[in-house]
């Protein structure tokens, strides 16, 4: 760093600039959202852990996507209310960078666990008579360990490279969150090399799982409509197409943010698309799997109808 290069102790979060009324309006709207994001994945999560029926290896890892939502929200969320009431909208330069570390490692965890829940669906409906042989609980347990190991190695990847620059100016975040691309246009040198690293990560922990994806659901819908029985066929695709919106939703909204040219995507629309699977991604999760999962229904039911 050259001599007038000062570091950066502390940077304004600009958010959403509107009027102070619609402020208001957004910060109970997105607390109402934000509270059915954590009462929704959480119920799911006390439900798979409650009840005997759902201790099966889908379930396991549905469990660790309603936690990664849960995290993945809280990461971004909290603040984001803060400043919608606070008119001083700064946080301090190290809170910032960690935010964008633990933001980048719930969003690769994310991007996996969709991934290995798609293989756990096509080893079920492909080879139902090996399912117990392959998806042992000794291979699920591997499975999330690998994704929460590797997502947060990948992260740190992020982090060191970040760090190694020099921030001075401007202090100023024109999102409403320290996002990886805001957060290096603070720095005051070159970031081809981060740019790099964080499109070549794209294509590695979006394209190539989404490609995965796409993949086994080929394969599956090819074996469900294989499957002579009507409850058996409505059963399948009940379970798969929950997981198809899922995936559907996130890794469309991600592709779009990272991937697409940024030009096309002025700054104010990428505080949306960032905000549609920092928040409303991690709700809509919840709803698809607790509205369209038959089995989750009757564990819910289960569960209310206990007695005391």
């Amino acid at each position: 760093m050259g001599g007038n290069q000062t570091w950066i102790t502390e940077v304004t979060l600009l958010g959403f600039q509107v009027e102070p009324t619609l402020e208001c309006f957004l910060f109970g709207l997105f607390s109402l959202f934000y509270t059915f994001t954590l009462l929704g994945n959480g119920v799911i999560l006390g439900l798979i852990c409650l009840d005997p029926r759902l201790h099966t290896p889908m379930y396991f890892f549905l469990s660790h996507l309603a936690i990664v939502d849960m995290s993945y929200a809280s990461n971004n969320v909290p603040k984001m209310l803060e400043n919608l009431v606070n008119k001083r909208r700064t946080i301090s330069f190290v809170p910032c960078i960690m935010q964008t570390f633990l933001y980048l490692a719930f969003a690769h965890i994310e991007c996996l666990i969709l991934v290995v829940m798609s293989y756990d669906r096509y080893v079920a409906i492909c080879h139902p008579l090996y399912y117990t042989v392959i998806m042992t609980w000794k291979v699920c347990t591997v499975l999330a360990v690998t994704s929460w190991t590797f997502s947060f190695l990948l992260a740190l990847v992020h982090l060191v490279l970040i760090l190694r620059l020099p921030f001075c100016g401007p202090h100023e975040i024109n999102h409403f969150f320290c996002e990886i691309l805001s957060v290096l246009k603070l720095a005051c040198a070159n970031t081809r090399l981060n740019q790099i690293v964080i499109f070549a990560a794209c294509v590695f922990i979006l394209v190539g799982p989404l490609c995965l994806v796409l993949v086994s659901y080929m394969r599956i819908l090819v074996a469900i409509l294989r499957i002579q029985s009507g409850e058996g066929r409505r059963k399948a695709f009940s379970t798969c197409s929950s997981h198809l919106c899922v995936v559907g939703l996130f890794f469309g909204s991600a592709i779009v943010m990272y991937m697409a040219p940024k030009s096309r995507h002025p700054e104010e629309q990428q505080k949306i698309l960032s905000l549609f699977y920092s928040l409303f991604n991690p709700m809509l999760n919840s709803l698809i799997y607790s509205l369209r999962n038959v089995e989750v229904k009757g564990a819910l039911r289960r569960a209310l109808w206990r007695p005391m």
